[in-house]
């Protein structure tokens, strides 16, 4: 019990896992249950039996108990995401105004996209109308980007219309597709400082505190718009400086920090409302935890595993509900009208019960794929999508969705291109490896002398088959 408890497991809880003799956790548990306990997204693969299922249903348990005692006590619960109008009185790069596979961390200031083929862009919640302004960004990798500022009303693609003003890390600056050498080449571990002199109407860079002169003169029928900080990512993590914190190069005589934009010369952002918040009040048919499983097996012994987990977490008590083909559904329905924390079901029921309405989506904090790779396989990648999407990223009270992804391998490309669609700077828990084997699988060398052991000789025919190549190669 104290070493489930050292993790940050309830007593509870750890008083049930003791009785199912779990008396260390496993090296997946170990692992894996303080990185979902403090919030983040994981991505795991371990073998069978090595107690996977229990380093999801615990922190699970755990963390839908906490949000469900919250309420009940007329708390918010702590949020690590600023979100509604709050967000836009402070600068940081926004949810709102960001391509699909454009991730932000929960300060607001590190980003990241791990597409490779496509470009995903972001800008600032808080522009500015007047004055000289400086920001830095610094590369926290090799991959590709473009740094600037642009309008509202640019394309998230920086630097491909009239709107938006870049500087990539090949020296390139970019404005209305016209691609131009400018500058040096930046990359990891590189500064990139970004001028904006709307008094001038200019645009400048520097790299590594080194000014590299003007890039653009801005149209004077643009300069009037609002300028937002903006960048566009391929394969790549930037880490923005509004000024919070110091600059690591201090920015040229007369230009502030956009921190220190006066009243009037800041605002905020008119995208505000294209993510998607959850404001729906909790109802009876809306889980806060979703567990997807492959077989109707597999979700049986899952939902045993939170039932026995969770048999002491009381006041209020978690309400479990098993979603699977070969039940009656009017039994599933009813269990839903008396409400459900947590369901673990098959894609196959659970899509009839979300398409029609019956299932709620609206108040899922967590979404768990276990044996990923065999959901994809049988098929489900356009349902594991859907329902992602139908699932609001950060609930009202600002809790980001986790996202949990249980894999025999985390090396297949379907669950690389899965996780990196919906997962949000995900931890790796791997202890298998891309070429072990299984401790399960034992090798055997049996040496058999055919002239000696004439057994071979009773097989038909059919399988024995000749070598047709020259007995030095046989």
């Amino acid at each position: 019990m104290a070493a489930f408890s050292e993790m940050g497991v309830m007593p509870e809880i750890a008083q049930a896992v003791e009785e199912l003799g779990w008396l260390l956790p496993t090296d997946i548990q170990a692992e894996s249950i303080p990185l979902i306990l403090g919030g983040g997204d994981v991505l795991m693969a371990a073998e069978t039996g090595s107690g996977k299922t229990g380093a999801f249903t615990i922190p699970v348990i755990q963390i839908v108990y906490e949000t469900l005692k919250d309420e009940q006590e007329g708390k918010r619960g702590r949020s690590s995401i600023k979100t509604g109008g709050a967000i836009f009185n402070n600068w940081q790069m926004n949810p709102y105004d960001r391509s699909a596979a454009f991730a932000i961390g929960p300060d607001g200031l590190c980003c990241q996209s791990r597409e490779f083929k496509e470009w995903h862009g972001c800008r600032s919640t808080k522009g500015v109308s007047k004055g000289k302004y400086y920001y830095e960004v610094t590369c926290h990798d090799q991959g590709l980007c473009r740094i600037g500022w642009s309008t509202s009303q640019a394309a998230l693609d920086l630097g491909t219309d009239k709107y938006g003003f870049g500087f990539g890390g090949t020296g390139k600056k970019s404005n209305n597709k016209q691609f131009d050498s400018y500058g040096e080449e930046f990359t990891m571990h590189d500064t990139i400082g970004c001028y904006l002199d709307l008094d001038k109407g200019q645009i400048s860079f520097s790299k590594n505190g080194n000014d590299l002169g003007t890039a653009f003169e801005i149209p004077q029928n643009v300069q009037s718009q609002p300028f937002f900080a903006s960048c566009v990512l391929k394969n790549a993590e930037l880490k923005f400086n509004f000024g919070s914190e110091d600059f690591k190069n201090a920015p040229k005589s007369g230009f502030v920090a956009l921190v220190q934009a006066p009243e009037g010369h800041a605002v905020k952002s008119p995208q505000a409302g294209s993510a998607k918040v959850s404001q729906a009040k909790a109802s009876s048919n809306a889980p806060r935890a979703l567990i997807l499983e492959p077989s109707k097996e597999l979700a049986e012994q899952t939902l045993n595993n939170v039932k026995q987990c969770g048999k002491y977490v009381d006041n209020p008590k978690l309400r479990n509900l098993l979603v699977i083909g070969g039940v009656p559904a009017k039994d599933q329905m009813a269990a839903l009208e008396h409400g459900v924390d947590i369901v673990v079901g098959t894609p196959g029921r659970l899509d009839d019960l979300i398409s029609t309405g019956k299932l709620s989506l609206s108040q899922v904090r967590f979404l768990v794929l276990d044996e990923c790779d065999g959901l994809l396989s049988a098929g489900y990648t356009d349902f594991l999508n859907r329902i992602h999407n139908q699932i609001p990223q950060v609930t009202s009270d600002g809790k980001r969705l986790q996202v949990i992804v249980c894999s025999a391998t985390l090396h297949s490309f379907d669950v690389k291109k899965l996780s990196e669609r919906i997962m949000h700077f995900p931890t790796w828990v791997d202890l298998k490896g891309e070429d072990s084997v299984p401790e399960s699988v034992h090798h055997v060398v049996v040496p058999v002398n055919p002239k000696n052991d004439r057994l071979w000789e009773r097989l038909a025919k059919n399988h024995i088959r000749k070598c047709g190549r020259k007995p030095s190669r046989c």
